[in-house]
């Protein structure tokens, strides 16, 4: 890794933001079609709390066919980005391409329940969350009741 992204990561790890931003910025601007500069780029605007300008970096890093090694953060960081937008469709698709490719990410599951809630897909988006709890939690509760927390999951609507 290049010395001076490795002093943008520095800077951001020790919570220097701003310069951070502006380093990568710089590093962007002479390298425009480097992926991985591009996802370090958003994700620096993301902490910095500009969506706004996060998304096009998020885009461009994916276009430009960012390694497997970042891919997955980098769709979660976009499609979490278009929902704090109010771009929910287009979090959506993100998030529907993400998981058909990184199944295993159980965070990309529940970003997509966040954005399907707000899309009005409640009975889903409980759903994903009640399965993804079943599958990770330790807490020896909700393991004593996981089949019937499965069973139920999609099944919140119905009444006996």
């Amino acid at each position: 890794m290049n010395k001076d992204i490795e002093k943008a990561l520095n800077l951001r790890k020790n919570n220097q933001w701003k310069e951070s931003n502006q380093l990568l910025l710089e590093l962007c601007k002479v390298k425009p079609f480097d992926s991985f500069l591009n996802y370090q780029v958003a994700w620096s605007f993301d902490i910095l709390g500009e969506e706004d300008k996060a998304i096009l970096f998020y885009e461009k890093a994916i276009e430009l066919g960012l390694d497997e090694e970042y891919l997955e953060d980098a769709y979660l960081g976009m499609g979490s980005t278009y929902r704090t937008l109010g771009n929910y469709n287009k979090s959506k698709v993100v998030f529907e391409k993400a998981i058909h490719q990184f199944p295993q990410n159980n965070a990309l599951k529940v970003f997509y329940s966040m954005t399907l809630f707000n899309l009005g897909r409640h009975d889903i988006s409980m759903e994903i969350l009640l399965q993804v709890l079943s599958a990770t939690s330790n807490d020896t509760d909700i393991q004593s009741f996981k089949k019937a927390i499965l069973f139920y999951s999609d099944k919140l609507d119905k009444v006996w």
